[in-house]
């Protein structure tokens, strides 16, 4: 009962809190427009929304949830903040906490992006909570380190989530939050060989998968393991592949998440946002950035001139 009481105040008064606590004029007021949830009701209609073909609805994923100034990485707040833009998938950390709960953080240790130190595996949850987090710039905010499970309900109906399962974390609990929240329609699972993706697989075999793929051997191993191409989205590295892999990719309806962050990111700081434009008329679906306004402002500039829509944003 206690449970259950826990997760229908978690449903229904986080996402006015969120509200309440995100200005409403912070991150390029200028790019945001109205459609921007992505809605997706079942894992069919996710099945669907990530099978490419030739109108496939190009998306940022804002690497770490999109943190910028007064904005925390693995904070539901930058979730909030990044969600108000675009049409946005949210990649975010997972880790277990001494207590075996889910929370949102990258690092091992908390001296980084808390006002905290030592390793998060040492704390309870309860101890988490009363730390604040660090924006980019380490500047204390008002946010603190958020569940998995508050995340998947803020999340619903609204964006898609990839969850980078960090060392130690079971997959088994990470799917199990995913089922505590019925949020299988909006999840991803990041993986990085073939073998966990496997193991999700069996775990979960209506989930959707990321996995690692920069070459046919690479897809092949996945097809001798039996995850099939349809629970598949392939992070092709964070340097362009060749053409030849795009093609294949494509080719099995999977889509393409290549990683900006780090030198390409750079060289649309450089030489200008349309750079990002080039990447998905070279191949790329999905650009996983550290600059998702100016990515989205990008994208959404490549979708009208298209005319790319979807059912599923709205």
């Amino acid at each position: 009962m206690t449970k259950h009481f826990t997760s229908l105040v978690i449903a229904f008064v986080l996402p006015y809190l969120i509200n309440s606590c995100v200005p409403s004029n912070v991150g390029g007021g200028d790019f945001r427009y109205s459609a921007h949830k992505i809605k997706l009701k079942t894992t069919d209609d996710l099945y669907r929304f990530l099978t490419y073909d030739e109108t496939r609805y190009p998306l940022v994923s804002a690497h770490r949830g999109g943190p910028t100034e007064g904005f925390p990485e693995n904070a539901i707040e930058t979730f909030e903040n990044s969600y108000r833009q675009q049409p946005v998938i949210i990649e975010c950390d997972v880790r277990l906490t001494k207590d075996s709960v889910l929370v949102l953080i990258h690092d091992e240790t908390l001296e980084r992006t808390t006002t905290g130190s030592g390793k998060v595996a040492d704390f309870t949850w309860t101890e988490l909570r009363k730390l604040r987090l660090k924006d980019p710039n380490g500047q204390v905010t008002a946010y603190r380190i958020p569940s998995l499970d508050q995340a998947l309900q803020w999340g619903k109906g609204k964006v898609i989530f990839t969850i980078d399962v960090k060392r130690g974390v079971p997959y088994a609990a990470v799917v199990d939050a995913i089922r505590r929240n019925s949020a299988e329609a909006c999840s991803i699972v990041i993986t990085y060989n073939a073998d966990q993706a496997a193991a999700v697989y069996q775990l979960a075999p209506d989930l959707m998968i990321s996995a690692s793929i920069r070459s046919a051997s690479d897809l092949l191993r996945l097809n001798d393991r039996n995850v099939p191409d349809n629970r598949l989205v392939a992070f092709v590295g964070t340097a362009e592949v060749n053409k030849s892999v795009y093609e294949l990719l494509h080719g099995h309806g999977i889509l393409c998440i290549l990683g900006t962050m780090g030198n390409l990111d750079k060289q649309a700081t450089a030489k200008g946002d349309s750079t990002y434009i080039g990447l998905v008329e070279r191949g790329a679906d999905i650009l996983s950035t550290d600059r998702p306004h100016e990515a989205g402002r990008a994208l959404q500039k490549y979708r009208s001139t298209h005319r790319i829509s979807s059912p599923f944003i709205n």
